[in-house]
Parts: C-alpha cells; structure tokens; sequence
C-alpha cells in the first residue's frame, strides 16, 4: 500500500513533533511548484536534535514504505533535507535556519494547518 503525499507529509510532521522540532512549518506547493507537493520546514536547537529529528523522519518513512530519494547533510546537521517525491523535509541548526529562511522563498504558498 503505497501513501497519499498528505499522508506521507503528516508522517513526517509527526515524527518532528516526536523530536520536539521547533517552528514546524508545512508549506502547499501544489499548483506552484514542480519540486514538491509539500516543504515541511523545521528547526532544531543543536546538531544533536537536528540529527534525531531527521533519523526519526527517514525511520517512519522507511517502516511505511515511502521511497527515500536523497538524504543529504545529516553529517554536519545544519541543514538536512530529506527528499521523499512530493513531500521534501528541510531540518535546520536554528542559526542556520534564520540565515536561508526559505519560508520568505516560498511566500506565495500557503501554510497547512496541523491539528
């Protein structure tokens, strides 16, 4: 059984909640973007949480079986996305997340509302 994008991008949501992400931001960009269907943009306080938020991440996407496309940056755990087709996941050091604020990139998107 394979997931919706909406699912897959609340698995993810969930296991950066399960990590205490800070500012979990989910961005639609359907109709506005090729990439992806969604960003899921989020921060940790150290590299120690960036790396627990992104491993717990790729770990429920893997026990779901959605396709892992690329995982990159997870050695120096300042910005770690992991590529997942519709659903892409940005986990950033919070210092380095307020340097790139790709949310500002992606202004005409809007924000999904997490219950």
């Amino acid at each position: 059984m394979s997931l919706n994008p909406e699912e897959v991008m609340a698995l993810v949501v969930d296991a950066a909640e399960d990590k205490k992400a800070m500012n979990l931001i989910t961005l639609n960009l359907q109709g506005i973007s090729l990439i992806a269907d969604y960003f899921v943009i989020c921060h940790g306080n150290s590299e120690t949480q960036v790396q627990a938020i992104a491993s717990e991440a790729r770990k429920k996407a893997q026990e779901h079986g959605v396709h892992i496309r690329g995982y990159e940056g997870i050695d120096t755990a300042r910005w770690v996305l992991l590529d997942l087709g519709d659903v892409v996941m940005h986990v950033f050091h919070r210092d380095d997340r307020e340097y790139y604020n790709i949310e500002r990139l992606w202004s005409d998107a809007k924000i999904v509302e997490h219950v």
